[in-house]
């Protein structure tokens, strides 16, 4: 008796095919891919096989599934990743889209109190209740266009109390919905009104970090990451070293925002550290590119912010040609309004100059890499976690060549083994 049977599929996507951590250089730019070929989930929600269809048929002649789906012209692949976003918050910022439009500058707004100041200003108010419904309505969003792993950090509370709130709030999510979420405290995400960055590392390093190492031990909220906006102006370098290694201290793997707006060393800071990842870099350095190769410290890059606020593209193809593991994320957010791992990749490939495979790479096994999950997720492999898509095309390439076109492209998304998302459209539509 088996979970689920995908039999046939014209492209079967495994991304890697030797239970490779990461890709980087040669491995992101040829992917593993079968044809004519089937896979089977088991029961514990991991897949048991993945091969030829021929001889998936021979080998399961006898078993049973609860479901069995024909792939027939269709391609199968793992569910996306993304390593990056900010999900839970009230008060939305489209008043600020237009002041950007019309030329002001993200630090400007930030300054004048808007930005995160504001959505801190409405999440601070919002109960619980409100938070988790509009989160859970935003990660089913994520799920149909794709994503079956999303980071999500806090950062909208500033106060010990707010983080609190938004933490129990991806708690909620974690075990109540089929999308797989690792958790991100961010309660560095800037300084609060009326505080001094020094006086707010204080408060963090003794007062919010002793909290959630509580909240861990209690198993109330289990936090996997932790996050600092390394920014001039926001955190400088001391005060960000401070706060990461505080937060590794409790078992926090270390994955930060550095070299957005300026640059600020963060990415020598996060190699030194031990950095699982960090994410942004528009501004890093040729040092920097270097040290986070070394010292395999992922790449989280965020095409949608560069383009959205007008920034210099990150420096992609240099950090592949120098063997950083490059991973890619939505970074969602009232500044940058994107659920669509698929338009991110888009956009990556367009605008950062990644190919078709690298963006799939970067969007599934080092996406996973980056919040320390590519042992279970990024790829069809035995004995990793069923999550995967299948869309309504015989080529894989056209969820990145369709811009904007997931929603008659992707046909089912399936979590551990079972259907989570069944798209009605794909039935009646052709996807070209």
């Amino acid at each position: 008796q088996h979970r689920l049977l995908l039999k046939n599929a014209e492209q079967l996507v495994l991304v890697c095919g030797r239970r490779e951590p990461y890709l980087r250089r040669d491995g992101a730019a040829g992917l593993a891919v079968l044809r004519a070929a089937s896979l089977v989930v088991g029961l514990d929600g991991c897949i048991k096989a993945v091969g030829q269809a021929d001889v998936i048929q021979n080998q399961f002649s006898e078993a049973t599934f609860e479901r069995i789906i024909d792939c027939s012209g269709k391609s199968v692949l793992p569910g996306l990743v993304d390593a990056h976003t900010h999900p839970v918050w009230a008060g939305d910022r489209v008043h600020e889209f237009a002041m950007k439009l019309a030329g002001a500058s993200y630090m400007e707004i930030h300054q004048a109190g808007g930005g995160i100041h504001f959505t801190v200003e409405h999440t601070q108010k919002a109960t619980e209740d409100e938070l988790f419904s509009t989160f859970q309505h935003r990660l089913g969003r994520m799920l149909r266009a794709g994503s079956t792993l999303v980071e999500c950090k806090s950062g909208y509370g500033l106060n010990l109390e707010t983080e609190l709130k938004m933490l129990r709030v991806i708690e909620r999510a974690k075990r109540s919905m089929d999308i797989g979420i690792s958790s991100t405290y961010c309660g560095a995400h800037t300084v609060p009104k009326g505080k001094t960055a020094t006086e707010a590392t204080d408060n963090i390093i003794n007062n919010h970090l002793p909290k959630l190492k509580e909240l861990k031990l209690s198993g109330e909220i289990h936090v996997n990451n932790i996050d600092v906006f390394c920014e001039k102006g926001v955190f400088d370098l001391e005060s960000t070293r401070r706060i990461l290694q505080a937060g590794k201290d409790i078992g926090l793997q270390i994955n930060f925002h550095g070299d957005e707006l300026h640059p600020m060393k963060s990415a020598e800071l996060g190699a030194e550290l031990g950095a699982r990842a960090i994410s942004h870099l528009e501004e890093v350095s040729d040092e920097g590119i270097v040290a986070m190769a070394r010292a395999k410290c992922a790449a989280v890059l965020l095409p949608t912010t560069a383009y959205m606020l007008r920034l210099k593209q990150p420096q992609a193809r240099k950090m592949l040609e120098e063997g950083v593991i490059v991973a890619l994320g939505s970074d969602f957010n009232p500044n940058a309004y994107c659920f669509s791992m698929p338009m991110v990749m888009h956009l990556a490939c367009v605008n950062m100059k990644m190919s078709m495979n690298e963006a799939l790479a970067a969007a599934t096994i080092n996406a996973a890499y980056a919040l320390g999950k590519s042992d279970t997720h990024g790829s069809l492999e035995v004995g990793k976690q069923g999550d995967l898509l299948i869309i309504n095309s015989s080529r894989w390439e056209h969820l990145i060549y369709q811009f904007g076109g997931h929603e008659a492209l992707i046909n089912y998304v399936i979590v551990k083994g079972k259907v989570v998302y069944e798209n009605e459209r794909c039935e009646t539509m052709s996807s070209y």
